[in-house]
């Protein structure tokens, strides 16, 4: 989807998260669905909806078992206090599910079969650990199919980040400065403030836990490789968190009906699929393909986000793309911040929605990897 010869559009009208908090941190005891209804609730407030009009509710997550399963999206919304009568779905494209959320919304919006959608994501890695609803020897282990056409190698994130590493040439002092600057780019975002309007702080939890003051070039240099002659570090790779965020995505007619002031457009929204084993390389290929579909080049794009899995993900991105590194994740991203799984997607639209509005800029890009070899991407244009 690019520029439209048509009148329809979707806006986003509202955008908040709550802080993001580390594993075992301040969200931990918070109930998943108290943490979607929280972001929902400050959604609908600060923008001035009506909750009555609200056509659905689409949030991502990932594991839903246990507190997050059953439908999370209704059971947040519910959990808010809100009208029993919307109602709700979840979605699971693994890291990818918050994002694939907005991009339901808005084509439920740019459809016409719907004009207020609360879209975004939500996700407890406190209380669900990571692959907690994956089968024990992971979710191919039995399939005739996947090992005719895949036979039986190692499927694995950590893997595909060392595999990335090696073929981009990135070496492990090249991940560990990424890593470093990632920190220190988050770091100033918080003390400059540039996270607190899109923040909505939950009891004692106000700020992002995830960031290291204390971390340097040497101290990660001294960890040890995940995996054995490896160049992936847990300092180089996202850190495991707690969080939910939630945007409202309108339709004209919406935005005139109930005074909503829109604040960007969907210009472009698009996924891809690519080497599933290799798994992490599905944005470099997902990103060409929408910047053909929107008709622009890297160089159009003024702010982008692409999701920090590992480092060696980002840092080959920025070579398949030639992207200008001044211009991405430029508050940090999961390596400092944290990545809630389910969340992220929407944690990192909220974020550069309210970056493109605190420097002016008029485009944003957000990619993001997904497990099974695929990637989403999503511009949008400020209004």
């Amino acid at each position: 989807m690019g520029r439209r010869a048509s009148t329809v559009e979707a806006f986003l009208v509202g955008a908040v998260r709550t802080p993001v908090g580390r594993r075992g941190g301040g969200l931990a005891a918070v109930h998943p669905a108290d943490l979607g209804a929280h972001v929902i609730s400050a959604l609908l407030t600060r923008t001035g909806a009506d909750p009555a009009a609200v056509d659905d509710v689409v949030l991502g997550c990932v594991d839903t078992i246990g507190p997050q399963s059953g439908d999370i999206a209704r059971t947040s919304w519910l959990a808010a206090g809100l009208p029993e009568h919307v109602p709700g779905v979840t979605v699971d494209r693994q890291c990818g599910s918050a994002q694939q959320a907005v991009h339901f919304a808005a084509q439920a919006v740019l459809s016409g079969t719907a004009d207020l959608v609360v879209a975004g994501g939500v996700q407890s890695m406190s209380q669900v650990p990571i692959g907690s609803a994956m089968a024990p020897h992971g979710p191919y282990a039995g399939s005739a199919g996947w090992a005719a056409r895949y036979g039986d190698q190692e499927i694995s994130q950590f893997r595909s980040a060392d595999e990335i590493a090696a073929k981009w040439g990135l070496t492990r002092g090249d991940l560990d400065e990424y890593a470093l600057t990632s920190h220190r780019r988050a770091i100033r975002a918080i003390d400059e403030g540039r996270f607190a309007a899109e923040i909505a702080p939950l009891g004692g939890c106000g700020t992002d836990e995830g960031p290291r003051r204390d971390t340097s070039a040497a101290r990660m240099a001294a960890l040890a490789p995940l995996r054995p002659d490896g160049a992936t570090t847990a300092a180089t790779s996202s850190q495991l968190a707690d969080g939910a965020a939630a945007l409202l995505v309108a339709s004209e007619a919406a935005v005139r009906t109930h005074g909503l002031h829109p604040r960007a457009r969907i210009h472009h929204i698009s996924a891809r699929g690519g080497d599933p084993v290799l798994m992490l390389t599905a944005p470099f290929e997902a990103t060409a393909h929408a910047l053909r579909r929107a008709g622009m080049a890297i160089a159009d794009i003024d702010l982008c986000e692409v999701n920090e899995a590992f480092a060696a993900v980002v840092l080959a991105w920025l070579r398949e793309t030639g992207a200008d590194p001044e211009r991405v994740n430029v508050n940090g991203g999961a390596i400092a911040l944290g990545h809630p799984l389910g969340a992220t997607g929407a944690r990192l639209l909220t974020s550069l929605l309210h970056e493109l509005e605190r420097t002016g800029g008029r485009y944003g890009l957000l990619t993001m990897c997904e497990g099974g070899g695929q990637a989403n991407v999503t511009v949008i244009e400020r209004c």
